[in-house]
């Protein structure tokens, strides 16, 4: 074997090696993405049941339903709503109307969350779900009292 053949081997060796690790580093990546879904992209789309995702909305008026520590409501884009159900303390800022982020999976049409995150301020909302707001005319800006 010449040293030029060597230095081929070395180097196609190489790049074999780089390319196995970008392909773990990618697969370890994407078991750990959750990605936000507004209701209307629940609805509209068919995503997997069991998948880790989290959705953004507002809290429906009159659908939050307490039984003990399990807690079921809805949320809403104003265009569509989603069925939650949440087990456990909710947060202080949690209420009807107001603005959340919740973490779960899809379960057999119902949405299981494991963790519910409350909007804290009038200026946070997603992006997805200002968009919805403003398109059907129920955005608040805050800017008119």
């Amino acid at each position: 074997m010449t040293r030029k053949q060597r230095r081929l081997y070395f180097v196609l060796l190489g790049m074999a090696a780089l390319g196995a690790a970008v392909a773990l580093v990618l697969t370890a990546i994407s078991d750990s993405l959750v990605y936000f879904y507004s209701p209307t992209d629940i609805v509209s789309q068919r995503i997997p049941e069991g998948r880790r995702m989290r959705i953004g909305g507002l809290v429906e008026e009159g659908s939050v339903k307490k039984d003990g520590k399990l807690v079921s409501f809805k949320i809403t884009d104003i265009t569509n709503t989603v069925p939650v159900a949440y087990a456990g303390i909710l947060p202080d800022l949690f209420r009807e109307g107001q603005g959340v982020v919740v973490e779960g999976r899809m379960e057999k049409g119902q949405f299981a969350a494991s963790e519910v995150l409350a909007k804290h301020d009038e200026k946070y909302m997603p992006k997805e779900v200002a968009d919805a707001l403003k398109k059907s005319g129920q955005w608040n800006d805050g800017k008119s009292k």
